[in-house]
């Protein structure tokens, strides 16, 4: 079986699966559920001064497909509203009985060096391997000056990582928020501040639906409604592009990195490993699924590792941060044509309406006397974009194949249409 061991700040872990900072983590008898099932480490849910914040009810809103299985989910909960030492007592316990597992201690104070310094110093004392800074919750605290009123200042990020760093000797991870025109000014500024590790992405700014009865946003309260923090599979390829952004930058490419976002399936936690990940971080599946999913990605992962031959993590970490490019450094001379296997097309047509309303005409539609229908592609009208092969609901009934055009690899820059405009 493969080697799920990994390493990230310095930090040892079990297996790269972790619980982030959310209710899954607000509790001792959270955690310990957590361990037991499997997951190598935790983030503590957010902790702040007393006096503790207070939540309201109801907290969730959601975005489902028209399956009514859920895409996304949009919180209004803000960090931990337990007092602050009932929370650091259950840390040290659980650390105790739990020595091989990872505990991180998230944290948000007000933009004052005391605060960030002080907080920083109280929860390392419990014996956290690592503390991460909370610098992009998109509702209630940055409303107070935290959270992504801070994270969204690059000059800021740098500054409280700096602060934090000057007062604690164990690792530190800076936690970005995606509601920032470039992840890059933040990752940057996190490196400067002195950070061991980003974490990426926290929540992105939402309002999932509008309860057209109360004609206010979902969660209502009272009547009434806010934006707040998206998370689940939705967000992953939004996840997904700013990782791959900063392991293929110059100057963060060395800056590691535990990723957030969407990670559901051991095929989600390989994709970001493959781009430049070290370790990975759950919370909206576990809330989904509860906390034995993770048998699931640790199998399916080990399993997949097993099939390509690598041993351990860092065998394909990175891998496909080579093959992540600007749009501009593609091949303009590649070229690929569907091909309809009519052994297998269930003759639903989905193919032909989307690309006669959406694309190129190129599916022809036949219909023969005994009523049977034939959908065919004409390959002087196929570009390729792909369209019938994501709409088909038939497994590879669908197949793009590359025309062997035997034309050189040219970018657009180097390309003819481009020089002569």
């Amino acid at each position: 079986m493969a080697n799920l061991q990994c390493n990230i700040a310095g930090i040892p872990s079990i297996n790269p699966f972790w619980l982030a900072s959310a209710p899954p983590t607000d509790k001792y008898i959270n955690v310990v559920r957590a361990f037991e099932a499997g997951w190598g480490g935790v983030v503590w849910k957010t902790l702040g001064e007393d006096p503790a914040v207070v939540n309201v009810s109801s907290r969730y809103g959601v975005h489902k497909d028209f399956n009514e299985s859920i895409v996304g989910i949009n919180n209004i909960e803000l960090i931990s509203d337990r007092p602050l030492q009932i929370n650091l007592d259950e840390i040290r316990r659980v650390r105790k009985e739990w020595p091989d597992r990872v505990i991180i201690g998230s944290m948000m104070a007000v933009i004052e060096e005391r605060a960030w310094k002080d907080l920083a110093i109280t929860i390392a004392a419990t014996g956290v391997q690592g503390l991460e800074l909370n610098l992009g919750c998109p509702h209630g605290m940055c409303e107070r000056g935290m959270g992504s009123a801070i994270g969204q200042v690059p000059e800021m990020v740098e500054k409280v990582t700096r602060w934090v760093k000057e007062v604690v000797d164990i690792p530190v991870f800076t936690k970005l928020t995606p509601n920032i025109t470039n992840i890059l000014w933040s990752a940057e500024a996190a490196l400067k501040g002195g950070a061991d590790a980003v974490s990426l992405i926290n929540t992105l700014n939402s309002i999932v639906s509008v309860d057209l009865d109360k004609m206010a946003p979902t969660p209502t309260v009272d009547g009434k409604g806010s934006h707040g923090g998206y998370c689940g599979t939705a967000v992953k390829p939004i996840a997904l592009n700013m990782v791959a952004e900063i392991a293929r930058n110059q100057d963060t490419k060395d800056l590691q990195m535990s990723a957030i976002g969407g990670i559901e399936t051991w095929r989600d936690a390989a994709e970001f490993i493959a781009l430049g990940a070290n370790g990975l971080q759950v919370c909206t599946a576990a809330m989904l699924y509860g906390f034995r999913i993770v048998d699931d990605m640790i199998a399916g992962l080990s399993n997949w590792m097993d099939e390509k031959g690598y041993s351990s993590i860092d065998e394909f970490r990175g891998k496909a941060v080579e093959n992540t490019i600007d749009w501009n450094a593609l091949n303009m001379n590649f070229d690929t044509k569907a091909f309809i296997d009519q052994d297998s097309c269930i003759e639903c047509g989905r193919c032909h309406i989307a690309c006669e309303d959406a694309a190129h005409q190129a599916i022809i539609y036949e219909l023969s006397e005994d009523g049977n229908r034939t959908f065919t592609v004409a390959d002087e009208e196929c570009v390729g974009c792909n369209l019938c092969a994501i709409i088909c609901p038939v497994p590879e009934c669908i197949e793009m194949r590359e025309v062997d055009n035997q034309l050189p690899y040219v970018t657009w820059p180097e390309h003819p249409a481009n020089l002569l405009s």
